[in-house]
């Protein structure tokens, strides 16, 4: 059985092939996906998206694991919570977090970010959790410091994406400063 994350509003859950027209209604609205890297042109792309996604159990080195995100007692989808477990690093995860506008400014991401960061340096025990962010999108800036996460880097113009060189930030927090 797949892991489920649950919070007092939210239930987080694996992708399943049943989710395509929603991830794909919400992250090819431009505003959402300005500042993401999948951006699906098609509802074959978040299908084969979401198919890429299933043949890796949670925790699998070199891999992400996608989480839908739905409100608690329905089906679905408000968005989604990515984490990527770096080859190289076994203790440390990698997360990402997108959600429909229409759900916006309700706390659902904070909720569900906090969640899947809980889960990860509590039940998951690892040392460490960071994001990477386009410093331009101020609303995950203000989400991953709301959750106590720290700036550890500002890379200058250092990704070419989608057709502009654009700054990364990196945030992070370790196990012992998230208890």
């Amino acid at each position: 059985m797949d892991l489920e994350i649950i919070t007092r509003r939210l239930r987080l859950s694996r992708l399943a092939p049943s989710d395509v027209m929603a991830i794909y209604e919400y992250r090819s609205d431009p505003e959402v996906c300005r500042y993401q890297s999948f951006e699906p042109g098609s509802i074959e792309d978040a299908a084969a998206f979401t198919a890429r996604l299933q043949g890796y159990p949670f925790d699998t080195p070199g891999t992400w694991f996608q989480f839908a995100i739905r409100q608690a007692g329905s089906a679905e989808v408000i968005g989604d919570v990515g984490v990527h477990f770096p080859d190289d690093s076994p203790r440390q995860a990698e997360i990402g977090f997108t959600l429909a506008p229409a759900y916006q400014g309700r706390g659902y991401a904070t909720e569900a970010v906090s969640a899947l960061i809980e889960h990860l340096l509590g039940s998951c025990k690892k040392h460490r959790v960071f994001a990477s962010v386009d410093p331009r999108n101020i609303r995950s800036v203000a989400l991953l410091e709301r959750l106590g996460m720290r700036q550890e880097a500002h890379f200058r113009e250092s990704l070419w994406f989608k057709g502009e060189w654009v700054d990364d930030v990196i945030y992070a927090i370790l196990r012992s400063e998230w208890a």
